[in-house]
């Protein structure tokens, strides 16, 4: 491979890395999100993403409520739209189930009901997984847009190496920045904001100060339903997916809030940043079965050196 070649090469490997970065990082704060403020492991995460993917498609195309759009803006949309519909389907899971096994009712047990919330969402997973199955096939499916297959040239760089930035993934990546840094001033500036960290801080002192600690957690797990659904709603646009394609990322997203540390929603999306980073660079050196191996060597690493992660709570408060 000669120079030019190779320049190439790692320039679009990293551009592709901070665009589906920058996804993976909303991805990750929908989970961020939930363990954050309601300790809550939540299985079915990648569930929630498959469900805003099926939203968004249904939305542009199979109910055709955004068709006016156009191919070029409804998958969009579509995919913001997501967010509220799957954060109306987070707020029931959690008042008719994960409420059972988290929050104050659990806060005196011995496990604080971290046995009960794996086994109740994990069985969430499984019907979501199964009745996506019987409701929307099997058929790989995709929300169809122009931009997908167009991109824009950069260059030539040095030589004839030229960037090239596929638009969809462009937009998509755009629209995740605009997302995550809201819901940030949400977090830190809003009466809301104020009592979610309150409720995730000391959730006893919370409910002495007169907020509503349930209904905050529920709002919470909602909001990291509607996020993820998001970030979902945007992958379809550039991707295929499936009623099963929530188990391919379940583990990006939990090693996203790890590699950022647990409890920091900015740490969770320069996790989901660094996971897009390491999987499309590695792609330069290693077969497309192995990209997730180098995800992991980057996970242990960032483990053994920084445990706490790279915003970790315990960093922040030394």
């Amino acid at each position: 491979m000669d120079l030019e070649a190779l320049i190439e090469n790692v320039l679009n490997a990293l551009a592709a890395g901070i665009t589906i970065g920058c996804i993976y990082g909303l991805m990750c704060i929908g989970l961020g999100l939930i363990f954050g403020i309601m300790r809550v492991v939540n299985f079915a995460q990648g569930e929630l993403l498959m469900l805003g993917m099926f939203a968004s498609l249904y939305l542009v195309t199979g109910g055709g409520v955004l068709a006016f759009l156009g191919p070029t803006i409804g998958p969009f949309v579509g995919a913001l739209l997501a967010g509220p519909i799957v954060f109306a389907g987070g707020v029931l899971l959690h008042k008719f189930l994960i409420a059972r096994v988290s929050g104050l009712r659990t806060s005196g047990s011995l496990d604080e009901g971290h046995y009960g919330q794996l086994i109740v969402t994990l069985g969430i997973s499984l019907i979501l997984q199964n009745g996506g199955l019987i409701l929307f096939g099997s058929t790989p499916m995709t929300v169809r847009t122009p931009l997908a297959s167009s991109a824009i040239e950069i260059g030539p760089i040095y030589g004839d190496a030229t960037v090239f930035l596929n638009k969809a993934r462009l937009i998509a990546c755009a629209i995740a920045i605009i997302v995550a840094i809201t819901l940030y001033l949400t977090l830190e500036y809003t009466r809301l904001g104020k009592a979610l960290r309150a409720a995730a801080d000391n959730p006893t002192a919370a409910t002495y100060m007169g907020i509503d600690v349930e209904r905050t957690y529920r709002i919470a797990f909602g909001l990291g339903s509607g996020i993820t659904a998001i970030a979902g709603g945007l992958m379809a646009t550039y991707l295929s997916f499936g009623p099963f394609i929530g188990l391919d990322y379940v583990i990006i997203m939990y090693s996203g809030v790890v590699l950022g540390g647990m409890g920091s929603i900015l740490g969770a999306f320069w996790g989901g940043l660094t996971v897009g980073f390491v999987q499309q660079c590695s792609a330069l050196v290693l077969p497309p079965q192995l990209q997730n191996a180098a995800i992991f060597v980057v996970f242990l690493l960032i483990v053994l050196l920084r445990p706490q992660g790279l915003f970790g709570r315990s960093a922040e408060r030394a």
